[in-house]
């Protein structure tokens, strides 16, 4: 393991429910991300096939819009392993980098027709190490992801170090942070579809909390990103622009940030990083380590 790396943010728009040319472009970024010199590069939330912004927008007596971009989101969703993610691992092997990558992720083990949140883990070899479930969608959210649970909270080691992820407002739940820095992330990975300046302050509470370096990944997506072919387009006010400008960032383990945030437009943001940093960090203050009082206190996981 290295201790001077650098790292990416890959602050990319989908192709709106296109799962085929989406996972083309993510290989595109991995390759340049790899050519740049990065040994990791972490993707937004749901990249893989774009966010359903639509829960937040269409009502839930709409069944029948509803259902149609229901079924939309599940052919375009990932199983793994399929086609989509040998393309993915194949592009990390060349590409000699490590990848994070937000995706809709079906149920293959049984239905196939139930989605999750999840992130997908490649190491820098081209070898799927794992995956997270989101466990709490948000809101609206509810009505399209299943709820993940404690299996897949755990950290990974790559040649860019031990790398966890917490999808969005998970990085909000103290003890889903307990768990990822109980399993010794250097790195934590932090997709969202967050982009407010209360989201960014967390997150750089959240780095100095857990002594991490921390990669905080939005999707920018304009209106006009998403085809006319979907109806809730008509539901943002007139002469939106946006839909979300992103607002990605890379925060180190004193919390400050060191690359971005990159807001309304398409980037790769890059960070050199020092993983010595994170033993100074945590020099006075280690959650886990001299800090953790576990006489005091007892956390455990359900593993399943």
């Amino acid at each position: 393991m290295m201790k001077k790396i650098k790292v990416a943010a890959a602050q990319l728009t989908p192709v709106f429910l296109n799962k085929e040319k989406t996972v083309i472009k993510a290989c595109e970024a991995i390759l340049e991300a790899g050519k740049n010199g990065a040994h990791l590069i972490v993707f937004p939330e749901a990249f893989i096939s774009g966010y359903p912004d639509w829960v937040w927008t269409v009502a839930n007596g709409k069944s029948a819009e509803l259902n149609e971009l229901y079924l939309k989101l599940v052919e375009n969703a990932v199983s793994v392993s399929d086609h989509a993610t040998d393309k993915l691992c194949q592009a990390a092997k060349e590409a000699q980098i490590s990848v994070v990558i937000g995706m809709n992720e079906k149920n293959s083990e049984t239905s196939s027709s139930s989605l999750f949140n999840s992130l997908l883990f490649i190491n820098d070899q081209g070898v799927i190490t794992g995956k997270h479930r989101k466990i709490m969608p948000t809101g609206g959210e509810r009505t399209v992801w299943a709820q993940g649970d404690g299996s897949t909270f755990r950290s990974y080691d790559t040649a860019a170090g031990k790398i966890a992820g917490l999808i969005c407002w998970e990085n909000y739940m103290p003890l889903a942070r307990q768990a990822v820095y109980e399993s010794g992330a250097q790195i934590l990975a932090a997709p969202t579809w967050d982009k407010s300046p209360n989201w960014l302050q967390s997150m750089q509470h959240n780095a100095r909390e857990g002594g991490v370096f921390l990669i905080s990944t939005c999707m920018a997506i304009k209106v006009d990103d998403i085809p006319d072919e979907y109806e809730f387009k008509k539901y943002y006010p007139e002469g939106r622009e946006w839909v979300n400008p992103g607002n990605s960032c890379i925060i180190d383990p004193k919390g400050q940030i060191i690359a971005g945030p990159l807001e309304a437009e398409e980037g790769i943001l890059y960070a050199d990083i020092d993983l010595h940093q994170i033993i100074e960090a945590k020099r006075m203050f280690d959650v886990v380590g001299h800090y953790s009082r576990p006489d005091v206190f007892n956390f455990s996981l359900n593993h399943h």
